[in-house]
């Protein structure tokens, strides 16, 4: 049987190892987007509220909603709020981020509707991600209908466009230049006190110096940090494991898969696994771009993955038919499982499907 297994207290060891590296200061928001990075949202939105996060945030509207519907109070930031949703981000007392003159005037409307009054908001601007946010230049229109507005400024925030490196690049010091002004107009213009933010997971990490009010902590919470040395300081949350379905005895010359696509170079092994890309593991994993781990030896995926099934050269390790497998886990680490097949842990982790069962270790 194909089970994640998701454990907390792993998830508990990476928030503290984290909050560590926080200036004293700084606040953190749990972001537990994509069904906590494809593991359980409502279980890990549970455990960090136990531990002492500040806030959560999520991708879009509905993940929100349901985290309110189990019970999670604290503030919950939705990153990209779509303006049909409006209503039912009100309704769940979320947070919504605004970041064009079209979403900031549609949810006044919508909160006047409503009868609501100083509403709880998050301002981004864009500073060179080219994604979504404020224009720079917008930022005395925002300073100016502020005042008007039926809104609370929580935060104000950017994402820059690279954090990995140990030092700003020239183009990531200009993006954070702008922002730093955006900061002090805002500093400046009114009464309004908002916090702000900028950093991410790997900029908690580079650039202490920025952590600012608030750091937005994702993949680190998972056991994630875009750096061997920094994922020491880390355990990875989620284990995906299976059983062996069936063993082949291949020959010399013979193939495997859809379109032949491996040609068995000697007499070996194959093994079946009930594991595929209608599950996540896509088929860029296939060719021996990717492996799997069985009693503590690297099996390659051979030939092309299935929709519902990847096949495995055994050659000479010692299992059966129903020996157990590491797919995601000791032996086979998410991000270099996915550095090999030229994506990232964020992709792997987050298109693990719904038909794997989730079991939370705590």
């Amino acid at each position: 049987m194909t089970l994640l297994e998701i454990d907390l207290k792993k998830l508990e060891y990476n928030y503290f190892s984290l909050r560590e590296r926080l200036n004293p200061n700084s606040k953190m928001i749990g972001v537990i987007k994509a069904n906590a990075y494809g593991s359980v949202a409502s279980s890990i939105a549970e455990k960090l509220v136990r531990l002492g996060i500040e806030a959560l945030a999520v991708a879009y509207a509905k993940e929100a909603a349901q985290l309110r519907q189990i019970g999670i109070k604290v503030p919950i930031l939705v990153f990209y709020p779509q303006l049909e949703n409006f209503n039912n981000i009100i309704h769940h007392n979320l947070e919504p981020v605004l970041y064009s003159k079209k979403s900031w005037g549609k949810f006044a409307e919508s909160v006047r509707e409503e009868k609501k009054a100083a509403y709880p908001i998050h301002i981004k601007y864009n500073t060179g991600l080219n994604r979504i946010g404020f224009h720079p230049d917008e930022a005395n229109w925002v300073l100016e209908e502020i005042s008007n507005a039926p809104f609370e400024v929580k935060s104000i925030y950017s994402h820059l466009g690279q954090t990995e490196s140990p030092k700003p690049d020239a183009e990531t010091e200009r993006q954070i230049g702008l922002f730093k002004e955006i900061m002090q107009k805002h500093k400046k213009a009114n009464d309004l006190k908002p916090e702000f933010h900028l950093l991410n997971t790997s900029g908690l990490f580079n650039y202490p110096e920025y952590h600012l009010d608030w750091v937005r902590v994702g993949i680190g919470l998972y056991g994630f940090a875009n750096n061997p040395e920094w994922n020491g300081t880390l355990q990875p949350v989620a284990q995906l494991k299976t059983n062996i379905t069936q063993i082949h005895e291949i020959k010399a010359g013979e193939t495997v898969g859809y379109n032949c696509g491996w040609k068995a170079p000697r007499n070996t092994r194959v093994g079946v696994l009930p594991i595929g890309h209608a599950d996540g593991f896509s088929r860029q994993y296939g060719h021996g771009k990717g492996w799997v781990s069985i009693d503590g030896h690297k099996a390659q995926v051979v030939g092309n993955v299935c929709m519902d099934m990847i096949m495995v050269e055994l050659g000479d390790i010692s299992c059966d038919e129903g020996s157990e497998v590491v797919v995601i886990g000791s032996g086979v680490r998410a991000d270099e499982l996915a550095e090999n097949a030229g994506t990232i842990s964020y992709e792997l982790l987050s298109a693990l499907g719904n038909r794997i069962p989730r079991i939370i270790k705590t």
